[in-house]
């Protein structure tokens, strides 16, 4: 114990096995591990050496771990506890820093206020992915946002450093307003090289539920251009803002139906075209969506002789497409509240008219809550935590948050060094008992030998196993005379 940490914990085995003597010389007596904590005495992760005493008139636990010291913390490969866990002042004060939870910059999300709006993130969030077909994607979304700022449209746009992009993407930043009051926070990032296109993500967040007729974030960031290269849907390249035809092959429809509905972050729209529609018939649908969805809806268009392909495409997903109709597709997992005939239109006048019905479905799909897109929770992770375009009072508050974390922080670790410091001074008591109950009481005698049996036989079986091999090593003795001389059978005579 000369090399124990000062600060110690006792506890106490009250059935302890001892010496039946000794206790019943001092039947008050008790036995106690002393268990040293802290550096010196085992591993990082506290292993502990413990030694048995007997200690007068002190219990201080019970067999079986209750101890004097708090109670270690839930361990996750090594010695801290998971993220985010419950504070316990009682914790090592490593442990309170790894349990104090990791806050977004922003409260709250970024910008939400309500208790609803906190439960469900995406009811403020506005996700999108696409790809940019053409070259050097990143210029075209600098110079994007350096005419919306000299317009004033935006209030401030920040191109990231390398550094804090994903390997080989580029990131920016940009928040504006909309209806005057509501503050919309975005980030994009889009992949650098040529090859295959150059995928980008979006996310943007607002300080109030989405409404889907505020403008798209998306035209923020790109030039709205009904032919623009970066208007495409990823992985396929289907464009937003044109309807696509599906292809001839069954096996190639099939393909794109399936990734359809698998897709999450976009809303895709099955039109049948009853008869070979002209020039009116085949305008797309966007100009007569609400703006928040221009860049979120992919239509698709079937021939009038691919209804039944289409349909047996879309029989494992339990919906099928009206000839002369449409279907929004459910998608996988399909929002909660959706129905799959609220999704379907039974018929869709493709002569160049609003199609009242089609669109009142797409938007009260898209309204629905749904999860967040595979890839989105880690985008906006990184807007939430990463965020740099504060203003002045956003700072302040930021900073006000961030004193008051790392002050209830330092007021754990001051109660856990209390606490620590209690269960010293009760382990120095139980030594001190130790001290007095070793000079008062008698040691043990040592068992005595069995007789005939050998002190060490560990070390006579080797010395023997030794010597057997010894001999089996020593050279065979040659011929000898009468009066015992050694014959040297190579010269022919004895020798002396």
């Amino acid at each position: 114990m000369n090399g124990a940490h000062p600060e110690c914990a006792a506890r106490l085995p009250c059935d302890s096995p001892g010496d039946g003597t000794a206790r019943a010389a001092h039947p008050p007596a008790r036995t106690y591990g002393v268990t040293p904590v802290g550096p010196g005495t085992g591993d990082a992760c506290g292993a502990e050496s413990a030694a048995t005493v007997t200690v007068t008139g002190l219990c201080l636990g019970r067999r079986g771990g209750a101890r004097a010291r708090p109670a270690a913390p839930p361990e996750r490969s090594g010695c801290l506890p998971p993220t985010p866990a419950p504070l316990d002042h009682r914790w090592p004060a490593a442990a309170i820093l790894a349990a104090v939870p990791r806050r977004p910059l922003i409260a709250n999300g970024p910008m939400s206020s309500s208790p609803e709006d906190r439960t469900d993130p995406s009811r403020t969030l506005w996700t999108a992915r696409g790809r940019h077909l053409g070259y050097a994607a990143a210029g075209v979304v600098r110079a994007r946002l350096q005419t919306l700022k000299d317009t004033g449209t935006l209030q401030d746009f920040l191109e990231l450093p390398e550094d804090e992009c994903p390997p080989g993407r580029r990131g920016f930043e940009a928040r504006w307003q909309v209806e005057g009051t509501v503050t919309v926070r975005a980030g994009l990032t889009v992949a650098e090289g040529a090859d295959h296109g150059q995928e980008w993500t979006l996310i943007a967040q607002a300080d109030q539920p989405w409404d889907l007729h505020w403008p798209a974030p998306s035209e923020m960031f790109w030039p709205h251009e009904p032919d623009g290269t970066w208007a495409h849907e990823s992985p396929t390249g289907l464009g937003h803002l044109r309807p696509n035809a599906l292809p001839e092959d069954d096996k190639a429809m099939r393909r794109v139906l399936r990734d359809a509905v698998r897709d999450s972050w976009n809303v895709h729209v099955v039109v049948h075209e009853a008869m070979t529609p002209d020039e009116r018939g085949r305008a797309p649908l966007t100009p007569y969506l609400p703006p928040g969805l221009h860049h979120r809806v992919v239509e698709h268009r079937a021939a009038p002789h691919q209804l039944r392909a289409v349909n047996w495409a879309l029989r494992e997903f339990g919906v099928e497409v009206p000839r002369g109709g449409a279907l929004v597709l459910p998608g996988i997992p399909a929002p909660s509240g959706s129905d799959t005939g609220a999704l379907t239109v039974r018929t869709v006048f493709l002569d160049g008219s609003e199609p009242v019905e089609l669109i009142d479905a797409v938007t009260r799909f898209a309204a629905l809550s749904r999860p967040l897109p595979e890839g989105a929770g880690e985008a906006l992770a990184t807007l939430q935590e990463h965020w740099h375009l504060f203003t002045v009072e956003e700072e302040l508050e930021r900073q006000r948050r961030l004193v008051t974390m790392y002050a209830e922080a330092l007021e754990a670790m001051t109660h856990s060094r209390d606490l620590y410091r209690e269960a010293a001074e009760r382990a120095h008591e139980a030594l001190a008992a130790l001290r007095e109950a070793a000079g008062s009481s008698p040691a043990p005698p040592l068992p005595a030998a069995r007789a005939g049996s050998p002190s060490f036989p560990q070390l006579t079986r080797t010395l023997e196993r030794l010597k057997g091999t010894a001999k089996s090593l020593r050279p065979p003795a040659g011929p000898r005379r009468a009066d015992g001389g050694e014959v040297d059978a190579s010269e022919g005579h004895a020798a002396p």
